[in-house]
């Protein structure tokens, strides 16, 4: 749709951005980033009035960046920016895939990174990031920011909405006195999205069995809590390098009245029974809840509403797996919408959106209950926990796990028996040195052709705008001839040694719209 019309008013006398995003968390800033690559305008809102606090600094904010998180920030030429607002000095950027540094947990059980068979994992190639970080929400949202400041993103902040209401051209938010127009509005605004309600989405799922804590607090003898996770008999406590940091968990079916801040004497109480000590807390600086409540929407669209991250599903941080599953959701709309609001989407394209992310969410909702279900305080719980220590003390346990935890096993239904279509590409790599994740900087698909005539560059033309061309002998072609890849780092097509060029426009015909020629 040309620029004068994606842009007009409608008679509403106000400026009609293309999207317009509510929430500047990771989820939302990544999102804002894509689409402002992307051209679009974007607008956030963000009822926050500041962006820093102690909730998103070290160690309350603490978040683990899976394998294919870091790849994002990498495709997007944010991967140094991310490890040097995150402290990280010793990040492999491995030439050879390696075993990882470290893998994570499951239900508080670690995980031995040595037990990983890198062999088995699927189409792994080395590459610039190639495993997980430990950051925080400050450092995210700093490196996010700052880009999408650099794409002409507008942030705006204090505004909590009230209300939305849509039509077939519009969608209209209203914060404090003041409505935001949009073409499109997505709602990133956590767990308790406003967005959500207002805009009248189902939200099912599964009740809690245990409420969490994490508090910053002086201990008086923190010398009888042992450090790492630490399952019992009542729950589970976390004691980190961090001396004042602890998180834990007791089974009491989420009774604690989350609306309340817990008190210095609860939390005590909660800490004895959970650790089976006498601990003492001195003094609580800072404390919140949390519990295993598992709930997703039935589709992540209504009209020209959409959501993403915790606004679409809620569970358990058991597993770090959030905010990895909201950048996911940012990587996977972000183009989508991009096309549609510039109209060269194709039919149903905004709409895969829901078919491809829904699994996944669903997925982690069932990875979290099941860690929960096995930390129970009962034997028959206990009695399964035993099992699955035992088969996480494996070798292919431990790469089961580590292929679920790194999103590396995530494979969409795109239609296709070729074993890498669906699946996010590996870093492939001409002769040349340029790597698929330097093509992919600019926001757009990426076409690589590896064979000797290069068959695919006439059939490439047309599609400038959209995808990226590039042509040679590979140093680990993976016996294929071609790849199309999108935006999102999925691969879209594969062809062999002398791949179909019909094959080939059909693919990108069906991702990217018609030939603009």
């Amino acid at each position: 749709m040309p620029e004068e019309n994606r842009t007009a008013n409608f008679g509403r006398g106000v400026f009609v951005h293309d999207v317009v995003i509510v929430g500047a968390g990771p989820v939302g800033l990544f999102l804002a980033c894509e689409l402002g690559l992307a051209g679009c305008s974007v607008l956030v809102l963000e009822r926050e009035p500041e962006p820093r606090s102690p909730w998103k600094a070290d160690p309350l904010g603490m978040r683990g960046l899976s394998a294919t998180s870091v790849e994002a920030f990498y495709r997007r030429g944010m991967l140094h920016p991310l490890l040097k607002a995150s402290g990280v000095n010793d990040y492999p950027g491995a030439d050879e895939p390696t075993s990882p540094r470290g893998v994570g947990h499951f239900a508080g059980m670690s995980l031995d990174p040595a037990k990983v068979d890198v062999a088995a994992l699927p189409f792994r190639l080395p590459s610039p990031a190639m495993e997980g970080v430990m950051s925080n929400l400050e450092a995210v949202e700093t490196v996010l920011s700052e880009r999408a400041s650099m794409l002409g993103v507008e942030v705006m902040r204090g505004l909590t909405v009230s209300a939305i209401t849509q039509d077939d051209e519009i969608v209209v938010a209203r914060a404090g006195e003041h409505e935001y127009a949009a073409r499109w509005l997505v709602g990133c605004d956590g767990g308790r999205s406003t967005v959500r309600g207002l805009a009248g989405f189902d939200f099912v799922g599964t009740e809690p069995q245990f409420t969490g804590y994490v508090v910053l607090a002086t201990i008086a003898d923190p010398e009888k809590l042992r450090p790492g996770f630490n399952l019992s008999p009542a729950g589970m406590y976390l004691r980190t390098p961090a001396k004042e940091y602890i998180g834990m968990l007791e089974f009491d079916g989420g009774a604690f009245d989350r609306s309340q801040r817990p008190t210095r004497d609860h939390l005590q109480a909660v800490l004895r029974r959970v650790s089976g000590t006498d601990v003492t807390l001195n003094d609580v600086h800072l404390a919140s809840s949390f519990t295993d409540r598992a709930m997703q929407t039935t589709t992540y669209r209504q009209g020209r509403v959409l959501l993403a991250g915790d606004a679409a599903h809620i569970h358990s941080p058991l597993g770090a797996q959030g905010l990895n599953l909201g950048i996911g959701d940012a990587m996977n709309l972000g183009w989508k919408l991009a096309a549609t609001a510039h109209g060269y989407a194709p039919n149903g394209l905004l709409d895969t959106y829901t078919h491809e992310r829904h699994p996944i969410g669903a997925w982690v909702l069932d990875w979290t209950r099941a860690q929960a279900a096995v930390m129970r305080p009962d034997p028959h719980a206990q009695a399964i926990q035993r099992v699955v220590r035992d088969l996480f003390g494996t070798r292919d346990g431990t790469t089961y796990a580590f292929e679920k935890i790194s999103g590396s096993s995530i494979r969409y239904d795109l239609g296709s028996e070729q074993p890498l279509v669906g699946r996010n590409a590996p870093d492939l790599r001409l002769e040349d040195g340029t790597r698929l994740g330097d093509l992919m900087r600019d926001g757009r698909g990426v076409a690589l052709d590896f064979s000797i005539d290069r068959r695919l560059h006439g059939s490439a033309m047309g599609w400038e705008s959209r995808m990226r061309y590039a042509a040679g002998p590979a140093r680990n072609d993976l016996g294929l001839g071609a790849v199309l890849v999108r935006p999102d780092g999925i691969v879209a097509w594969a062809g062999d040694r002398d791949p179909d060029r019909e094959a080939f426009e059909r693919a990108a015909s069906h991702w990217f719209g018609s030939p603009a020629i």
